[in-house]
Order: structure tokens, then sequence, then C-alpha cells
């Protein structure tokens, strides 16, 4: 990446930097995010988009959101953090890394309040930066443990963006890829355009051109025939939440992937990092989906495409079971044939 997709400037009084992704491919712009308000736009206008990046910018976005606090004693401002965090879990509803970010600084703010005030916010800063530096090192684990499943001159199929403007640094699908050519494997990506708002075709074609990975982008609608054809060797995709069982959700047209890979005997993996599992939901049937606006899907990036009125439903993500997935690539390693058993022993074993 020319720059991160999301960082902290200054020291606690500091603010957050980060890509504006609703403008890409057409305009680099960054944006500076001083207030809670504004990270809270941010995620929730995807401004900042893909969950461990969301967790990111959530954990600093607390920072943010106590830097007025006008508390006078740890104990008071404990009472900050937990507003600034609640507010904050409020912008989306399906990326647990939102809540898990949230969640551990609330942590660090309980274990640390007999600290003065001052002190206090200097260790959720840090905490903040903690959070950035380990999901940097866990997108270059995912990309390393991803190199024995990706043969050289493989035909590669995203759908979405998964890449480093999903993450801190290096992406999570996308680090596999990434590895793979800076491991001198011959590849080609073919990324779906992801409607409705086109995070393959405006994201993950220009990261992967930046990278000088060769890049076809086809229409959600394609892929079928794609694989047909005999492009595809596999699928690798991220993940917003996974349950206890392996089931995953992901942008709303994965679940159609899944199912296509299978009909044609294509491996279908998810890479994602621990954060994103939540394993207090056993079954994916449990993952909350958010609902986005129907402007997205009838004016499409300012231009109306459908009716005056037409009834539009526009779930943001859909849920893969289990049974579909060949495997799931975390920093720990790979989940084969994923199931309740299996991600147990993953997170028990290590």
């Amino acid at each position: 990446m020319p720059v991160p997709t999301v960082e902290w400037e200054g020291d606690v009084d500091g603010h957050i930097r980060l890509i504006d992704q609703t403008l890409l491919p057409n305009e680099y712009k960054i944006v500076c995010c001083g207030s809670v308000e504004d990270v809270w736009e941010a995620i929730k206008v995807l401004r900042v988009r893909g969950a461990p990046a969301i967790g990111c910018a959530a954990a600093m976005g607390v920072v943010v959101g106590i830097q007025n606090s006008q508390a006078a004693t740890s104990a008071e401002l404990l009472s900050d953090v937990h507003k600034a965090a609640d507010y904050l879990a409020t912008s989306r509803p399906t990326a647990v890394n939102l809540f898990w970010a949230l969640e551990r600084m609330k942590q660090v703010a309980v274990q640390n309040q007999s600290r003065s005030v001052g002190d206090l916010k200097k260790r959720l800063l840090d905490e903040a930066m903690a959070i950035l530096e380990e999901d940097k090192a866990m997108c270059r684990a995912i990309g390393r443990n991803a190199l024995h499943l990706i043969g050289d001159g493989a035909g590669i199929l995203t759908h979405c963006n998964a890449g480093g403007l999903a993450t801190s640094d290096y992406g999570t699908a996308l680090a596999c890829m990434f590895a793979a050519h800076e491991a001198g494997k011959n590849i080609h990506v073919y990324a779906d355009e992801t409607r409705p708002l086109l995070q393959g075709a405006r994201l993950t074609t220009w990261e992967l051109m930046q990278a000088g990975i060769p890049v076809t982008l086809i229409c959600d609608n394609m892929a079928a025939q794609v694989m047909k054809e005999g492009r595809i060797q596999l699928v690798i995709v991220g993940a917003d939440r996974i349950a206890a069982n392996g089931d995953a959700a992901n942008k709303i047209g994965t679940y159609g992937v899944a199912l296509l890979a299978k009909a044609h005997g294509i491996p279908f993996y998810i890479a994602a990092p621990s954060s994103t599992f939540d394993l207090s939901l056993d079954t994916g049937d449990k993952i909350p989906i958010e609902q986005r606006g129907a402007e997205e899907v009838t004016e499409g990036f300012g231009r109306r495409t459908a009716p005056e009125g037409v009834d539009v439903y526009s779930p943001a993500f859909d849920v893969t079971p289990a049974g579909l997935i060949a495997g799931m690539i975390t920093e720990r390693g790979v989940i084969e044939n994923p199931d309740a058993e299996k991600v147990r022993e993953h997170f028990t074993s290590r």
C-alpha cells in the first residue's frame, strides 16, 4: 500500500488518518477523523471497511472519543470509554472484529483504572497500536500459511475485497495472493465486481494491479462460466464473522460462489485472522446480517437504475455453511474441512 489503510498520527491528542475507500479508484484521498462521530461515520458509510480494518479504526476511535473528556479521575474516564465504545458499536452489526476490538479496549480501561487519567489515556492508545501491529503480523502469517495451497500457474477467484484496504497492511484473502506472487509463483486472479458497491471492481483490482499481479475483472454472474472454462483452480475469500462450527459470513454473493465452486469441484477457502471467529455463536444462523439502504441498489454511485418506489432487499452479507469450505486459513495454520470440533481444536491446541 502507498500509505497504510488506517493509521494514528500524533500522541494521545492525535487523530486517525485513513484512505477514503468510497472514492477509489478514481480518487486517492486521505481523510482525518478527529472525533468519535467522524470515526462512526467513516465505518458506517464504508470509508474504512473490511473486518480487521474496522476493528483497528474502532480501537483508535475509542482514544479519539475520550480526548475531550472532562473526567477528573480514571473511574470517570472509564465511563467515557464505555460511552465511546458503545456508540461505535452501533455503526455496523456483522463484522465481529468491531466488537472484539471495542471489548478489548474496555477491558484494558477496567484493568488500568488505578492509573492516573493521563496514564490511562496513554495505555489505551498503546492498546490500539498493539491491535494494529498484531493485525499486520496476522495478515503476513495468513499469506505464508496459504503458500502450499496455491500451485504455480493457478487461477484464483476472489469475491469482494480482503486485501490491504480491508486490514491494517497486507490483507487476508489477498495476502495469500501477495505471498504467492512474492514467492515467484505465476498466478492469475479473477475478481468478481461484487455488487452493489463494486468492492471487487474498485478496490481488489486496484490493489492487485498496484502489486503487479495479473488480474481479470468479471461480473458476479460470470463466475460459473469462468469456472466451467477451467480458468479457476481455487477460490479464496475473506470473512467478517465465523461461527464456532465454521459457518462464515462474508460479502453478499459469497455463498453463491461457494455453491458454484462445489458444483465444479473447485476448493473454496476462507482466509481470516483469529479475531474474526466468534466462538460464542454455535452456527452461522445466529450471525446478525446488516441490511443496507435501498439507494445502494437503485441509485448506485448517484445514477438511478431502477424505478422510483420499487421494493428493495439489500443484505450486505450472506453465510456460507462450513460444509462448502475446503479450509480456513488463519495465522495459526489451516483448518481443513472445518467443523465445530476442528475449529475448537485449532484454538485450544496452540
